[in-house]
Formats: C-alpha cells, sequence, structure tokens
C-alpha cells in the first residue's frame, strides 16, 4: 500500500521545485533538461538515503490480558514488531518515481519550456494531461470538503484526520473509478484494517474474496451511486479544460480521442497505484501464524483493469466529445500555437 496523501504532496513539491527555474521559456534543450533533473536526483536520493536507513524501527507489542500474555511472562517473551528497509531497492524505487513525476510536470505545465523536437506534441498531450492533473486534484479535494464535514457532524475527528493524512487520495480516487462502474476484489481480515469508511469496511470483510463496485456499496448505503453524477460532472469539467486548453481549429472528434487515451492512463495508474495486499501474523517459538490468538489476518484489494480501461475510454470519448462541443466558438481559445 503506498500513503497516497504524503505521496501527493511531495510530487506537487517536487515538480513545482522542477518548474521554477524553467518558467517563462519557451524551449530548452534536453541536455538542459536533464542537468536540472540530475540536480534534484542527488538531493532526492541524499534524502531518501537519510530516511530509509532512520525507518528501522523495533517495537514491543502487548497482547493485553490473556493466556497468551501470560504465557509469554512465564517464558520471558516479549512479542515486537519491527520494520526495516531494503536501500538498494528503495533508492532505484525511488529514482524511478522521480523520473515519473519529472516527465509529468513538463506534460502539464503549459509553461515549461520543451526540446524543439517535442513542440509540436504539446498541442495534443499537454491539455489532457493538464485537465487529468486538475481531475485528480479535484477529487482530493471534494474529500477533504467531505472529510471535514464529517468530522465536524458525526465526531471522530481523530480518526477522520488520519485518513486524511494517510490515505485520503487512495480513498477518492478508489470512488471515482468505482463511480465510472470499475469493479475491485479485496478482503480484510483479521483485528486490524485499513482507515476506511464503514461501507468500505463492510463489504470486504469477511471470510471469502468480496466484489467491490457501485452494486455492492449500493446495498450498504445507497448514496453511493450519487459517486455516478459526481464523476459525469468532473469528467465533463476535465473535457471542458482540455477543450479550452486546445487550439480552436481541434475537431470535437479529437477531443474526444485524446480524453479517452488521458482517461485511460489515468485509471491505469489509479489501478496501479491504489491495489494494496498485506498479510500479517504472530510468530511465538518458531510457530507462525497463530491463529488463536486473533492477531494474523490478511487484506488485499485490487481491481478489475481491463474492464476499468474500457470503461475510462467509454467515458473520455463521451465527455471529450461533449467537452469539445461545449467549449467550441469560446473566445480565447487557442490564441498561441507554439508548433
Amino acid at each position: 500500500m503506498i500513503p497516497l496523501s504524503v505521496t501527493l504532496v511531495g510530487v506537487l513539491v517536487t515538480a513545482a521545485g522542477f518548474l521554477r527555474p524553467l518558467r517563462h521559456r519557451a524551449v530548452a534543450s534536453a541536455a538542459e533538461l536533464a542537468g536540472w533533473a540530475a540536480r534534484i536526483a542527488v538531493v532526492w536520493l541524499l534524502g531518501l538515503s537519510a530516511v530509509a536507513l532512520a525507518a528501522r524501527r523495533t517495537f514491543a507489542v502487548s497482547l493485553g490480558d490473556d493466556t497468551l500474555n501470560d504465557l509469554g511472562e512465564v517464558f520471558g517473551v516479549t512479542p515486537k514488531a519491527g520494520f526495516t528497509t531494503d536501500v538498494p531497492l528503495t533508492l532505484l524505487s525511488g529514482l524511478l518515481w522521480l523520473a515519473g513525476v519529472l516527465v509529468l510536470a513538463l506534460l502539464v505545465s503549459r509553461g515549461a519550456p520543451l526540446p524543439p523536437r517535442l513542440l509540436r506534441f504539446q498541442e495534443s498531450v499537454r491539455p489532457a494531461a493538464y485537465a487529468m492533473v486538475v481531475l485528480l486534484l479535484a477529487c482530493v479535494a471534494l474529500g477533504v470538503v467531505v472529510a471535514l464535514v464529517t468530522a465536524a457532524v458525526r465526531g471522530r475527528a481523530a480518526q477522520t484526520l488520519a485518513v486524511v493524512l494517510l490515505g485520503l487520495p487512495n480513498l477518492v480516487w478508489l470512488a471515482f473509478t468505482v463511480g465510472l462502474g470499475a469493479t475491485w476484489e479485496g478482503r480484510v481480515q483479521g483485528p486490524f484494517g485499513l482507515p476506511m469508511p464503514h461501507v468500505l469496511d463492510e463489504v470486504l470483510r469477511g471470510s471469502d474474496t468480496a466484489t467491490l463496485n457501485l452494486r455492492t456499496l449500493g446495498e450498504q448505503d445507497g448514496r453511493v451511486w450519487w459517486l455516478v453524477a459526481v464523476d459525469a460532472v468532473l469528467l465533463l469539467a476535465a473535457a471542458f479544460v482540455t477543450a479550452a486548453r486546445s487550439p480552436a481549429r481541434t475537431p470535437a472528434w479529437r477531443h474526444a480521442v485524446h480524453m479517452a487515451v488521458a482517461l485511460v492512463l489515468t485509471v491505469l495508474t489509479i489501478c496501479l497505484v491504489g491495489r494494496i495486499s498485506a498479510h500479517y501474523g504472530l510468530t511465538l517459538f518458531g510457530i507462525s501464524d497463530l491463529g488463536g490468538t486473533g492477531l494474523t489476518g490478511d487484506l488485499f484489494l485490487r481491481p478489475e483493469v481491463w474492464s476499468a480501461l474500457g470503461l475510462a475510454a467509454l467515458w473520455g470519448l463521451v465527455a471529450g466529445f461533449l467537452g469539445g462541443l461545449w467549449a467550441r466558438g469560446r473566445a480565447g481559445r487557442g490564441r498561441v500555437d507554439l508548433r
């Protein structure tokens, strides 16, 4: 599981730091862009190394006043939990992540310079990429509003804020794909779980693999169906932004294609970073997974990727075409042609 609240903040800060010295320029050579990226990569690796080394911790776990705890005291056994890091793999993954962030920053920012050979692609790529980033950030902003209202009305402010700080994007982007009609499979077993709304826990907790979609969530809470309407509004707004930032000569069918491709890639990214897989258990005297202790279990959440991508393509085509028609003829579209 990737805690995307922290990740999202890091992405925004890193992208802003990369783009700031490049602003107000139309063209930059590939060597210059690589040089700025290398500077950031050095600082990134130093910081990542420090965090990876400092993240190694071990602490004792209390089992309460039960038979197992009494046995532990008799035999002098103190259950412990610990965290460690694979530093080389962490640095490699971090570099790949940084490269993706910097490339995405160049794709999204209309003011960022590009090498001359890539200028011809900016009209077709940048508007849709920018709209997808705005769409994802809008989902997070809506999630923050809902979380704050929930904390004020229903209480449990500490738990709600914990969800916001740890994994709010995980939840809202999952909800976004569910609103498109996507299906996820998952299970939550054991005393521990995920920071999630009660309706998700109700569907996922059990002995068998659960199906997570509009139908199963709607059986628990009918308000889930509002996700379809929210997604429709957000996608139409994103499609309008795409068309408004594109040249005026672009036909509606091409807007539809651009929107479909961008939305498919966005949903694919959500499917890759939003999946979860974890197993936990207690080991005592070399005996693993003592099920009777109540401290074992597993949890996972994975999407049905191909159906999700197909639905994203359909939604993108429809929303992109309607957005192109909506933005047609508006003043200010396509005034600058940088090809």
